[in-house]
């Protein structure tokens, strides 16, 4: 037991078991070789992401990932823009199924706790993301809710 003046482990910024460099590239490698193979989102990334350059973009996605759940501060970059370039290509559909390729990848290759961090994480970001395209085209983005 933790006395009350001494922070808690996770309050000093540790994390969840499993949830480390490790299981970084786990996850995204796993997540991101079953986006490749996806009917709705293996053409999006297929038709922007040359099959020799897949290494750097997995290596981005790791410091990216990184960055997000360790605070690693890895990952030096903007990831709206690309996003916003996609067009129709980032519409609720393809979030939606991101998401539901993301949500069973984490909790398959993480420990529970580290898996839910990963997953909160990516539906912040996913309705983060839909509202920044909505303000971007000039769309009602009061409207939209989680997925």
């Amino acid at each position: 037991m933790t006395a009350p003046d001494t922070p808690s482990p996770t309050s000093q910024g540790a994390h969840p078991e499993g949830l480390d460099e490790a299981g970084v590239r786990r996850l995204v490698h796993t997540f991101y070789a079953r986006v490749q193979k996806d009917a709705v989102l293996g053409p999006i990334f297929g038709g922007r992401i040359a099959e020799d350059a897949w290494p750097v973009h997995l290596a981005r996605m790791c410091d990216f990932w990184s960055s997000v759940l360790l605070k690693s501060g890895r990952y030096e970059g903007r990831p709206l823009p690309p996003h916003l370039a996609l067009g129709s290509d980032a519409g609720e559909a393809q979030f939606a199924r991101w998401l539901a390729l993301f949500r069973p990848t984490a909790l398959e290759v993480l420990p529970p706790a580290a898996a839910q961090q990963a997953i909160a994480h990516a539906e912040r970001m996913a309705h983060s993301f839909r509202i920044s395209i909505a303000i971007h085209n000039g769309d009602d983005a009061t409207r939209i809710r989680p997925i």
